[in-house]
């Protein structure tokens, strides 16, 4: 397969013909293929380790989300939201509108924390909001303003009462972001 502009080749089955199609439907073809149904995928994106392995497999199958999101100018769109969009026809959501939506109807998941921890999870989503899902890459994202000013990766992690506490925080955040 090789990707030119917004065309993808790909020889068929047999490895015969050449097939020309836009690169949006071949990402379509291929998740609807993987994941029959945008709840499945939903099911196998909610949680990071298994986010990692779609990725993966898409990544396999020569298909990048941020590539999607260039040919499609959906820069804002979030990478769940616009596999959805692109294989299943749903709605397509920005990453700004999920935190958005998880600050509203989750605010539970920031509560049970103290005021630095809280304001801690809540950098986590603004940089979600304007960069993407990388930005809860832990500690990376621990070691850089806004959250680094609010003390080393030691003092972040205590904040919350050890780093178990941390990344459970941190997952149930990701996990809000893709609920139902």
């Amino acid at each position: 397969m090789e990707i030119a502009h917004e065309l993808v080749s790909e020889l068929d089955a047999d490895g015969k013909k050449l097939r020309v199609i836009k690169y949006s439907d071949y990402t379509a073809e291929k998740v609807r293929t993987l994941y029959p149904t945008a709840s499945d995928l939903r099911e196998e994106w909610a949680v990071r380790e298994k986010r990692d392995a779609v990725y993966e497999t898409l990544r396999e199958r020569g298909i990048d989300c941020d590539e999607l999101a260039r040919q499609t100018h959906q820069e804002e769109a979030d990478s769940f939201d616009l596999l959805c969009h692109v294989a299943f026809n749903a709605p397509l959501r920005t990453r700004r509108e999920r935190a958005e939506r998880v600050r509203k109807n989750r605010q539970d998941l920031f509560d049970k924390h103290g005021p630095e921890a809280h304001a801690i999870l809540e950098a986590l989503l603004e940089k979600y909001a304007e960069h993407g899902l990388t930005e809860f890459r832990i500690p990376d994202v621990l070691k850089v303003p806004p959250i680094s000013e609010r003390g080393n990766v030691t003092e972040i992690i205590d904040l919350f009462g050890g780093a178990d506490a941390l990344r459970t925080a941190v997952n149930e955040l990701q996990e809000a972001l893709y609920a139902a």
